[in-house]
């Protein structure tokens, strides 16, 4: 137990506004059947740390009824666990990951906690980052700080000891700096700076063009087995639904599908999420639809990504493009006169 984590799920990602409008981009569902805090989660279960506390930003209401008390992960633990830790309304983005002020505000997270070291992590890096080797290569290194790389690109995650982030907290309005990210970026030369080389999957979902790209590719199996791996399996929060209905005149190629769906109609290269009803004559091509949409008959929809609760009516057509696909808002009702 030698690691403390911190999920700072209160950076705003512009991009991703119409995904965010209701929720955070922690909770943003991605691979059908997860949300992108799932990932990190796993990580941390995965490198058997056992006190994480997430720092979340308004709104948070689907974030927590998602992750509850950790026991989807094994986190609702009476000593250490999960510690929801929410960050005021404040003006201004938080676009740092390890904002200071959001940090600030829950001091008594970092005093409490028995750990010598914590990783800083975000909810919009999906990997398979494992912060015990991580760990390793810092104290190897000598730093005061390391950030995690992939062939050149940050994965915003950084380690450091605690008592040198506590001193951060008191000291960054003096020091003119908004968070550990941008301490980094900046090379503040009154401390040791070290890159941990990662070299498996990840994707930084940070627009949603990025959204749709990386979803795309999960429908290719490379792609997806670098993602899911046997022995650091993914952690979500569980579902008792039943499977999946396939219709007498369905057809589904190159698919991911949730459980708990109805489906009468054409599916091709797309991602279904769970209690998603496709009915007759539809055609879904290159989507992503998510949970509890509907999709009614003779739908033609391309490169559209649906949040959940959308319902499209009879006879729509929507094509998008796959640099700039269609989005339909959390809980929008599509008129075929409305179609574009």
């Amino acid at each position: 137990m030698r690691l403390v984590a911190v999920v700072d799920a209160s950076v705003n990602i512009p991009g991703l506004e119409d995904l965010t409008m209701y929720r955070s981009v922690a909770s943003v569902p991605f691979a059908g059947r997860y949300r992108l805090i799932d990932f990190v989660l796993s990580n941390v279960v995965n490198s058997n740390i056992n006190s994480v506390g997430i720092f979340p930003s308004y709104p948070f209401v689907s974030l927590l009824d998602h992750i509850g008390m950790g026991k989807s992960w094994d986190l609702d633990r009476r000593k250490e666990g999960l510690f929801f830790l929410p960050v005021g309304l404040r003006k201004g983005n938080h676009l740092g990951v390890g904002d200071f002020e959001a940090l600030e505000e829950h001091m008594d997270f970092f005093r409490k906690s028995r750990q010598q070291y914590v990783v800083i992590t975000n909810c919009f890096t999906v990997c398979q980052l494992d912060y015990n080797e991580m760990l390793d290569d810092h104290l190897a290194s000598g730093a005061d700080v390391t950030e995690a790389v992939s062939n050149g690109t940050s994965l915003r995650t950084y380690i450091l000891e605690k008592s040198l982030l506590v001193h951060m907290i008191k000291t960054f309005r003096q020091q003119r700096v908004i968070s550990v990210e941008d301490v980094v970026n900046l090379k503040k030369n009154y401390y040791t700076y070290n890159q941990y080389e990662y070299t498996g999957y990840h994707a930084i979902i940070n627009s949603k063009e990025s959204y749709f790209a990386e979803s795309m590719k999960l429908l290719e199996e490379p792609h997806w087995r670098s993602l899911f791996l046997p022995d650091r399996p993914v952690y979500t929060k569980v579902k008792d639904e039943p499977p999946t209905r396939y219709m007498e005149g369905s057809s589904v190629k190159s698919a991911l599908v949730a459980n708990g769906g109805q489906l009468e109609g054409i599916v091709r290269n797309s991602i279904i999420s769970r209690a998603v009803i496709i009915q007759q004559n539809a055609r879904v091509e290159n989507c992503i639809i998510m949970q509890k949409c509907v999709v009614e008959e003779d739908c033609d929809l391309s490169y559209v990504i649906a949040d959940k609760d959308v319902r499209i009516e009879a006879g729509t057509v929507l094509h998008g493009t796959k640099e700039k696909p269609i989005v339909l808002r959390k809980g929008e009702h599509v008129m075929k006169e409305d179609a574009i």
